[in-house]
């Protein structure tokens, strides 16, 4: 029988072995801002990030690729079915949670390590400079454990790790998510906003 995690994590990280070859293949669906991708994201997973955010499916994370499942519903998905909308980011504060109680379980190391790079993601998107310091630190360690033929793939996401971190050393919030939080910003924060690749 089928999990009830494992069309959404089919979705997510496709069918390629290598983490380079997932990272090729899925990694418009991860990145990019694509209508298509969130209207199918919404259609077929809908649901189960309404009850992701409603505090449901705590039944998930008695195993970790259902612990995984279950924070890619409540940070990933939620920015892609709402994009540009407050209910983007609800799901932050129960992904960090969960995320804090499966690595206190070695869930993560349980997991291919691309897919630990959608775990340690929740702390890169979180409002706080320590848990912006603890995500840089899980992905050097992700790239210090993998072979040379795959490093570049978690030297990128060290990079964007580090480039979050940077942005709450600097500001103590993502100044890109202003407008979408009814939050003004500061002269600043409009200067930085006009440059390229602040908003990720």
């Amino acid at each position: 029988m089928t999990a009830p995690w494992q069309p959404l994590l089919d979705w997510w990280f496709g069918s390629a072995d290598s983490a380079s070859e997932v990272a090729a293949q899925q990694g418009r669906l991860w990145f990019g801002k694509r209508d298509s991708q969130d209207l199918e994201a919404r259609t077929r997973f809908g649901d189960l990030v309404e009850q992701a955010l409603a505090g449901g499916l705590t039944e998930w994370t008695q195993r970790p690729e259902g612990w995984l499942a279950l924070v890619l519903l409540l940070d990933q998905l939620p920015r892609m079915i709402f994009r540009e909308n407050p209910k983007s980011y609800a799901g932050d504060l129960r992904a960090q949670k969960l995320v804090a109680q499966g690595i206190a379980a070695d869930f993560d190391r349980q997991l291919r390590p691309i897919q630990q790079v959608f775990i340690y993601l929740v702390f890169e998107h979180c409002e706080h400079l320590a848990v912006q310091n603890e995500a840089i630190s899980r992905f050097a360690q992700l790239l210090a454990e993998q072979p040379e033929a795959e490093r570049a793939v978690f030297a990128d996401n060290l990079d964007y790790a580090e480039r979050h971190q940077a942005i709450i050393a600097r500001f103590g919030r993502f100044p890109h998510r202003n407008a979408v939080l009814g939050r003004e910003s500061t002269v600043e924060e409009v200067a930085f906003l006009s440059q390229p690749g602040s908003r990720f």
